[in-house]
């Protein structure tokens, strides 16, 4: 079974708005309410590809009843944990504002609610997959995501981990399956400026001997590269397309490398189901379907 957890969810607001003007009142010409937060989006797009997952996190308020109630409305499993306090987070994000987003905080996520979503991740099994994606509230401790790890090491347990620099560097030890840096976050945690695919190679094989089995890089329009545990290392173009909506592309394809993964235990089909998945989200109004998927698979192949 696949797992993903999602600590700070939240309801993205999508709006169009046309000639913003500051200090006016503007109209949306377009608008959107969807589920959001990065492992969510990973198990949307798993759905969409076929594969069932179950989403794990915190909700809370009428906007957690709304996030659950989308997510089951799309088919997608979830075993969030219900927060008394607060409310999950509305995100608004203005698509055509050269991608200006507002987060919302989300709520305090209590010592004894977080050992209940621990009690949750024990019952893993062998032979499942866990992925930990995003960012965290202030309430959780800096280093949850190596804790989890580090506690579900012995249990031979798939772990994906899609996270930027504090989260990061300390999981790589526990030898997470498959870490996820775009070139902006790979650059910042070796303080240099990444930009081409050739570039990124020599730091994605730093965070693969510091314990990552394999280095998953996204350059958006650059493409990606793959620094893979057989000691390969795939690069690819980004396809030929428009952007519409460039939210949710990077766990699209985390979602899409772990689907090829899981059909064909082969690293060139997962690198560029990963590609693909990622691509076809950001030429999409929502996350990618799977004909999009398969469409653009079959243009890198």
């Amino acid at each position: 079974m696949i797992y993903t957890v999602t600590f700070n969810p939240s309801l993205d607001y999508i709006v169009s708005v046309d000639n913003f003007q500051m200090g006016m009142t503007n109209r949306t010409s377009s608008e959107m309410m969807l589920p959001g937060g990065k492992g969510i989006n990973v198990s949307i797009v798993l759905k969409n590809l076929g594969f069932d997952s179950t989403a794990l996190g915190f909700t809370a308020g009428f906007t957690g009843d709304e996030i659950a109630k989308s997510l089951m409305n799309m088919g997608v499993k979830s075993g969030f944990i219900r927060i008394g306090e607060g409310i999950s987070r509305i995100n608004l994000k203005l698509k055509n504002i050269e991608g200006t987003e507002i987060n919302g905080r989300g709520p305090d996520i209590s010592k004894e609610s977080l050992a209940e979503l621990m009690e949750q991740l024990e019952q893993l099994e062998a032979g499942d997959v866990l992925v930990l994606a995003g960012s965290i509230p202030p309430s959780i401790p800096g280093d949850i995501y190596s804790q989890i790890l580090k506690k579900l090491q012995e249990q031979g347990i798939l772990t994906i981990v899609d996270a930027v620099k504090d989260l990061l560097l300390p999981v790589l030890e526990y030898r997470p399956f498959l870490i996820k840096p775009n070139n902006y976050e790979l650059g910042e945690l070796f303080g240099v400026k990444l930009s081409a695919r050739e570039e990124v190679i020599p730091y994605g094989k730093r965070l693969q001997e510091m314990g990552a089995r394999n280095v998953l890089i996204s350059l958006a329009g650059e493409g990606a590269v793959l620094i893979a545990e057989n000691q390969e290392v795939y690069s690819a173009p980004a396809p030929k397309g428009t952007l519409i909506n460039g939210v949710g592309a990077g766990d699209s394809m985390v979602a899409g490398f772990l689907a090829g993964w899981l059909e064909k235990h082969d690293y060139r089909h997962a690198f560029h189901m990963g590609v693909a998945a990622g691509s076809a989200s950001a030429f999409s109004e929502q996350l990618a379907a799977r004909e999009e998927i398969q469409t653009l698979y079959e243009q890198i192949s």
